[in-house]
Formats: C-alpha cells, sequence, structure tokens
C-alpha cells in the first residue's frame, strides 16, 4: 500500500526466489504508535514479526507485536485477508506467514 498517505505509512511485500517465499515489510514515518493498524495480506495464516526497527536493541522505544499475529476475513487493499499489528513510531517492521 502506498496510498497511504495521511498516515506516512508504505507497506509491501518482498518476494523471494519462489513466490511462496515473501515477507511483508511496513514503514511508518511518523513519530505516532499507529494501533490495530490493518494490512492486507494474502494467505489465511498466522504471521509473526521478525524484525522491529523499534526494539530497544536498537535504542527504541520498544512497542513490538509479541506472538503470532492471527489473520482475519475481512479483505483489505485488494487483498483476501489482513492482520491488525501494532506499529511502532518512526520504524520499519518484517512480518512473515507462518505455516
Amino acid at each position: 500500500d502506498h496510498a497511504d498517505c495521511d498516515d506516512s505509512v508504505i507497506s509491501y511485500i518482498r518476494r523471494g526466489h519462489n513466490l511462496d517465499d515473501y515477507l511483508i515489510v511496513v514503514c511508518n514515518f511518523t513519530p505516532v504508535v499507529r494501533h490495530n493498524y490493518r494490512v492486507g495480506v494474502n494467505e489465511a495464516c498466522r504471521y509473526q514479526e521478525i524484525f522491529n526497527s523499534d526494539d530497544k536493541n536498537y535504542w527504541g522505544s520498544g512497542v513490538r507485536n509479541e506472538g503470532l499475529i492471527e489473520v482475519q476475513g475481512q479483505g483489505w487493499n485488494m487483498k483476501p485477508y489482513s492482520i491488525e499489528i501494532v506499529l511502532p513510531p518512526l520504524s520499519t517492521i518484517v512480518i512473515k506467514p507462518i505455516r
């Protein structure tokens, strides 16, 4: 999603050589924590945050998505499913599907 200029957020899918191998990248360019931020996804599986630039190890505030993120049946941004995440301030997070 490159069109969320109101929240200054960009999200995209980064695919590997195998099309089933992908990561979801979400970037928040504001100092505001975005709770319940919805991102469209293609698969009905669980998801997990694997990188967070706001982690305290990188001198961030430590806002993160703990545990597994459950998919919802609500379509979003031309994707059949969606997830709701906590989007840390001034950060980039990477989420992967857990099958």
